[in-house]
């Protein structure tokens, strides 16, 4: 099995101890370094070249937020989980406007990390239920009742990319969608892939909003 090299990014040494107890179990990863500040991460990513960085957002000199924005920029090829407390819509859309791969609470499981940073590994999507949630319910509030793109009856989806594009607007992440429907996150993640080629659409936000405006017609 591959090893799969991790930055922890959090401004305190206890959460990191705390992560790299959490992750021991896990053979296959690797902790390679820690940054206790925005302006390290960058440094240490530049240094390191880890596979993902584990990113908490409220850090000294230079926030989560901006850190990813600069590795994800300089360094397309590392991956990047942000890792924080704070779950509301601002942070959320911010966040993955960055770049970052995923995005998980501090309160998830061990389990649930785990399979956040497999995932963003492997160039997938991963969100904790709870930030699926906001975003479903952010554009249910901002939507303004017109339909996204073109209607998606006009569109040649097939009909497993309809029952991914359906659970993307439920507010399911790709370890859901892949349970639900008995196939491989990959295989989630390649579906999410050629949906979005197909509608023209480039990010995962406008993604879920075309969902939930053509949901009646999937």
């Amino acid at each position: 099995m591959s090893k799969i090299h991790i930055l922890l990014a959090d401004d305190h040494p206890l959460v990191r101890s705390g992560l790299i107890k959490l992750l021991e179990p896990h053979k296959e990863f690797v902790v390679v370094g820690e940054a206790g500040d925005g302006e390290e991460a960058v440094a240490l990513t530049k240094k390191l070249q880890p596979d993902v960085v584990v990113m908490d957002l409220s850090m000294p000199k230079m926030t989560g937020l901006e850190a990813t924005r600069i590795i994800r920029e300089k360094y397309p090829n590392v991956r990047v989980l942000v890792l924080t407390m704070h779950d509301n819509e601002e942070y959320v859309f911010q966040i993955l406007k960055a770049g970052a791969g995923g995005y998980v609470l501090k309160d998830s499981g061990r389990d649930e990390l785990a399979n956040a940073i497999s995932a963003v590994a492997r160039g997938e999507k991963f969100f904790s239920p709870r930030v699926s949630e906001i975003m479903v319910q952010g554009y249910l509030r901002t939507s303004d009742g017109h339909p996204a793109a073109q209607p998606s009856d006009e569109i040649p989806l097939t009909k497993r990319e309809r029952e991914v594009l359906l659970c993307i607007g439920d507010g399911l992440n790709n370890q859901l969608i892949a349970e639900k429907l008995f196939i491989s996150p990959r295989t989630v993640d390649t579906h999410r892939t050629n949906i979005m080629q197909k509608l023209d659409i480039h990010d995962t936000a406008n993604l879920v909003r075309f969902a939930i405006e053509n949901k009646s017609k999937l």
